[in-house]
């Protein structure tokens, strides 16, 4: 996540975190999903693969290519993706719709694979990563973009984790900015009209 402002204002006349942009896209996104918290298995499977895309870009290049991803990717099925083979794949990386990365496109296959092997050990992919917060949404209520951290001991021992468990592209920036976007931290910045709900 680029940090450049401490808060923005819409068309609306909302006061929002400085990372977003006048884009619709970006509001409503800021708005109903960042920082709220998310505890179904599948979409927090779909955003962790969407960070791990992310990573080198900027979040909006990611958003406006979200419903094509959730086409190509069969809904972020973890089962179906884990089974993608070597055609699939070069189909994937000749569509203009995604990111066209070699490695974040296997990692995606890869990554659905340890999924499924970690949910079957732990039984709940939410359960396991949001007890990296202790269950329950960590609100850190900065009072200017400054304040956000990158990474955190959290985000640290993610990341050791789930790359032990065989994931790729979950170094501790992209799980903290995951931890941001899923709820587990939430970092809306004081005088932020998310931060007042």
């Amino acid at each position: 996540m680029v940090w450049k402002h401490d808060r923005v204002s819409g068309a609306d006349g909302k006061p929002r975190c400085g990372w977003v942009s006048d884009d619709p896209l970006y509001r409503e996104y800021h708005d109903t999903e960042w920082g709220r918290p998310l505890r179904d298995d599948r979409a927090l499977f779909e955003l962790l693969t969407l960070e791990g895309c992310q990573a080198g870009l900027s979040w909006i290049t990611v958003l406006r290519k979200r419903e094509h991803y959730r086409k190509v990717y069969d809904g972020f099925e973890p089962a179906k993706i884990a089974r993608y083979r070597p055609a699939k794949l070069e189909k994937l990386l000749l569509d203009p719709g995604i990111i066209r990365h070699k490695g974040k496109i296997a990692a995606s296959v890869s990554n659905a694979q340890a999924y499924l092997a970690l949910r079957e050990r732990e039984g709940s992919f939410a359960k396991f990563l949001w007890g990296f917060v202790g269950g329950k949404p960590k609100k850190n209520r900065p009072k200017d973009l400054k304040a956000v951290p990158a990474r955190s001991p959290e985000s640290d021992a993610m990341s050791k984790a789930l790359q032990k468990a065989g994931f790729k592209f979950v170094g501790s920036t992209i799980c903290y900015a995951f931890m941001q976007a899923s709820g587990m931290v939430d970092d809306h910045v004081v005088g932020c009209h998310c931060a007042k709900e």
